[in-house]
């Protein structure tokens, strides 16, 4: 795979915590009697229970005697602008990301999720493994902050000495490899913009946290775009959380 330009990165989602089936079944057993008078719609509370945000709201109530109660988007905005977080950490949310080396690690440096990545120590990297990246000027007021303003030619000057230095590094690479050199040695040859793979698993809450973070400045251009799909993502997963967020 090669990612080019302004596409720096590929993000999508693996998976939301699902509700268990039986427990389904035995939450509608129980409530067969008032689904039955016309008190509660099986059909509603069977969406509620199946879907990540009532089943955060479920959860919520097991204090309350109402806890089937299916109407839960006032609960959940009830619970954020309240600060009441330990709601979110009842559903995790999982995404498969695609960036560079260079990237990788302000990611990885997040230590409420668990993260699972491409290692280099035990599959080979495939011939296509960069990402061309646009440069950006410093800014020499702020080291955190880096400026568009470079002219084309300076921009096609860096992209052209990526690709050079890809086409020497990754031929070393290869030739480390075929000399027997084992690929956990053969690796450190290889430059920031090498792909990697990665799946990053954390809880709703964690989640909240890092979009915030790492959409604001002060976050590298390059991972803020990591942050804003995964944001998209996040919002069609959590509608109502998202809507309370102000994300929408």
């Amino acid at each position: 795979m090669r990612i080019e330009n302004l596409d720096t990165c590929a993000v999508r989602l693996v998976s939301t915590t699902k509700t268990e089936p039986s427990l389904i079944k035995e939450i509608v057993a129980e409530l067969s009697d008032r689904i039955n008078n016309g008190d509660i719609s099986e059909e509603e509370l069977i969406k509620y229970l199946n879907s990540d945000e009532g089943l955060m709201a479920y959860i919520a109530r097991v204090s309350s005697p109402n806890q089937e109660n299916t109407k839960h988007s006032g609960l959940l905005k009830y619970c954020i602008n309240q600060s009441h977080w330990s709601v979110f950490q009842m559903c995790d949310m999982t995404l498969e990301i695609i960036t560079s080396r260079g990237i990788a690690p302000q990611i990885l440096r997040h230590s409420s999720f668990s993260f699972q990545e491409f290692s280099q120590r035990y599959a080979e990297v495939p011939s296509e493994g960069i990402i061309i990246y646009i440069p950006r000027r410093q800014d020499i007021k702020n080291r955190q902050n880096s400026i568009n303003d470079l002219s084309e030619e300076d921009k096609l000057w860096f992209q052209q000495q990526q690709q050079e230095i890809w086409d020497k590094s990754f031929k070393t690479y290869k030739e480390a490899i075929n000399r027997g050199i084992a690929k956990e040695s053969a690796r450190f040859i290889l430059p920031l913009n090498t792909i990697t793979r990665m799946y990053m698993k954390g809880s709703v809450r964690s989640w909240i946290h890092y979009i915030n973070l790492r959409s604001s400045n002060g976050t590298q251009l390059e991972h803020q775009v990591i942050a804003s799909k995964a944001k998209t993502i996040f919002v069609k997963q959590f509608p109502t959380i998202s809507e309370a967020l102000l994300w929408k």
